[in-house]
């Protein structure tokens, strides 16, 4: 099996791109580098841009500014066919008259090669994506899995330089889902093929993209490693579209030390990570499962258990906090194979914190 070039010759650059549709502004001054064999999600609630992006970098529409370059050409204007794409759609899109390994075939058909040259290269995506021997077998005889590996195959076989999958997984179910991320991530890492995923499910972007940029109304607003992103969101947003988070937002101290957060009768001091300015509005973002139950004295926040919730391999717990008038989330390994809660309704805790683990993010 040929692998694909991993040089400068299948990054992806794409500068200042812009889409409008009427007086709609879909795509703003989009800015993303792919490097070569990488593979890069855009991650995004329904009407960010993500899919306008993706269909401007396949030749599907035209960008009202900007450019698509690909190694050093410039393909802004070329037609879909000659960008040297492969693309994966969530709906498979197979020919049902055909079976797999006409499927697979087809592009290599469309471009003139060999029967013999064909069959050799199908055979060979056939043992990628582990169908050997499914070759004569029809579409609707294959689960979801195997016929969004195939549509993969058909997409790799022309030696594209960018794979380009739109929503992949979204209509297979959780467990083939988690499993087929896997798959896919792993023939893309094999091949070392340059690749954008559009989705809008979390979990996927996080678990198979070497970077992710999140996005809304059009821009990225943060780019990184799925950790960092996660662990570091830079707004409200992208902390709270990665997963579920606290969010406090109060005024810093006097010694820019502390964020005040106002409660019915007063207000409760945190620490701060790092030095910010002095007595200015701040927002903080804190995952559930870096809040800890701590002796009483040595935490932050006094409350009682209102909530709790048994998912599995850890628990949901909410927690009112009456100095704030508020309630926050925490999560908890379960304590057992039992599924044993480890809190109880209405039950004392105090809650604490490694003080980086309280980010600081713009408050929208």
């Amino acid at each position: 099996m040929n692998s694909f070039p991993g040089d400068t010759a299948s990054t992806l650059v794409l500068r200042t791109l812009t889409k409008r549709y009427g007086s709609s502004l879909a795509v703003d001054n989009l800015d993303l580098t792919i490097e070569a064999g990488k593979l890069v999600s855009l991650l995004g609630p329904s009407g960010c841009g993500k899919t306008t992006t993706l269909r401007m970098v396949a030749g599907f529409e035209r960008p009202d500014a900007g450019i698509i370059q690909i190694g050093a050409t410039n393909v802004t204007a070329l037609p879909p066919h000659q960008r040297q794409l492969g693309m994966v759609f969530q709906n498979y899109s197979l020919f049902p008259h055909r079976t797999v390994a006409e499927n697979i075939g087809f592009g290599l058909k469309m471009q003139g090669l060999g029967r013999g040259a064909r069959d050799e290269r199908v055979k060979s995506m056939l043992d990628l994506i582990q169908l050997s021997g499914r070759g004569d077998t029809y579409p609707a005889k294959l689960s979801g899995g195997q016929q969004q590996r195939v549509a993969l195959a058909r997409s790799l076989v022309v030696n594209p330089k960018i794979l380009l999958l739109d929503e992949p997984l979204s209509a297979l179910d959780k467990s083939l889902r988690e499993s087929m991320q896997f798959e896919i991530r792993a023939v893309q890492a094999r091949l070392g093929i340059t690749t954008l995923l559009v989705t809008h499910d979390q979990e996927e972007a996080l678990s198979m993209a070497d970077q992710v940029a999140v996005m809304k109304s059009g821009r990225i607003l943060q780019l990184g490693t799925p950790s960092d992103i996660y662990d570091r969101p830079q707004s409200r947003f992208v902390a709270e579209f990665l997963g579920a988070s606290n969010i406090f937002e109060g005024t810093t101290s006097g010694d820019g030390t502390a964020l005040h957060i106002p409660g019915p009768q007063s207000s409760i001091a945190i620490p701060l990570a790092t030095l910010q300015p002095t007595e200015k509005p701040l927002t903080l973002s804190i995952r559930p499962e870096r809040i800890v139950p701590v002796a009483k004295g040595e935490g932050f926040l006094d409350g009682r258990v209102v909530g709790a919730v048994f998912r599995g391999n850890y628990a949901a717990y909410q927690i009112e906090i009456p100095a704030l008038g508020r309630e926050v989330f925490i999560y908890r390994q379960a304590e057992s194979s039992l599924g044993e809660l480890a809190y109880h309704l209405n039950q004392e805790i105090t809650l604490g914190w490694k003080s980086e683990d309280a980010v600081v993010v713009t408050p929208e």
